[in-house]
């Protein structure tokens, strides 16, 4: 059971909610709540139970799609990895990599696109090691994408997010966040499979999330992912806490 600290933010779910609750982890989902309710936290993963914990759902996710990895990656110096957990297991994680000597993931491949960004003066940020335990609601995912998006742009001022996504995955990362192409097809020796390269400003999406986070399914027609991201008004205090944690 990880749950030793504040999390940096926790949301409920009603467990009913087919679609929005844990629906594939080995086993019968159980909720924290006796009015069947579902509580979600999101965690830094600072100590070693942790990063195992993660470890364990990435080559999960990775190996049930054939990829490769490599978990001393996900915790070099400059990346901060994330994870939601319910009921003490971890249904999603994600790692971030600021922009620093010797660089991104991506200018493994993509560095020739890269360069030029940062010779505009541009911050660049990847995230990275994403994956999401099948069933999870889509708010697991948007509340780890908008956490990164906290303590990359609000805490540290990077202005872009790249992304190296295999290409049956690129209409996913455009409609739902936003994202443009950047770079063509290449292979990407990390995974062992083939890779696009991505490009989200991250002035665009602190507009989208003025726009619509927490409409939730009020949302009218919006079909991104924006609306179950969370509300303005908590990102002060998921702010706080997320530099808090990280110190």
């Amino acid at each position: 059971m990880l749950q030793e600290e504040l999390p940096i933010a926790t949301f409920e779910l009603p467990v009913q909610a087919r679609e929005l609750c844990v629906g594939e982890l080995g086993g019968a989902a159980t909720p924290d709540h006796p009015l069947d309710i579902q509580v979600f936290h999101i965690r830094l993963a600072n100590s070693a139970n942790r990063r195992e914990a993660a470890s364990v759902l990435i080559r999960k996710m990775y190996g049930w799609r054939g990829y490769a990895f490599d978990p001393a990656e996900q915790y070099e110096a400059n990346k901060i990895t994330l994870y939601a957990e319910t009921g003490g297991q971890v249904v999603g994680t994600m790692s971030l990599c600021l922009d620093s000597t010797p660089g991104l993931p991506a200018d493994d491949n993509f560095r020739d696109m890269l360069d030029p960004l940062r010779a505009c003066g541009r911050r660049l940020c990847e995230p990275s090691r994403l994956a999401i335990d099948k069933g999870v609601t889509k708010r697991v995912f948007a509340a780890l994408i908008h956490i990164s998006y906290l303590y990359s742009h609000r805490l540290h001022g990077y202005s872009d997010y790249v992304i190296e996504v295999n290409p049956r995955h690129v209409l996913f990362y455009k409609r739902m966040l936003g994202f443009s192409d950047f770079g063509g097809e290449r292979p990407c020796p990390r995974v062992g499979a083939p890779a696009v390269l991505l490009r989200l400003p991250l002035s665009y999406m602190s507009g989208q999330i003025r726009r619509w986070g927490g409409l939730m399914e009020q949302h009218g027609e919006e079909r991104s992912f924006y609306p179950y991201f969370f509300p303005v008004w908590d990102e002060p205090g998921i702010t706080a806490r997320l530099l808090a944690g990280r110190n």
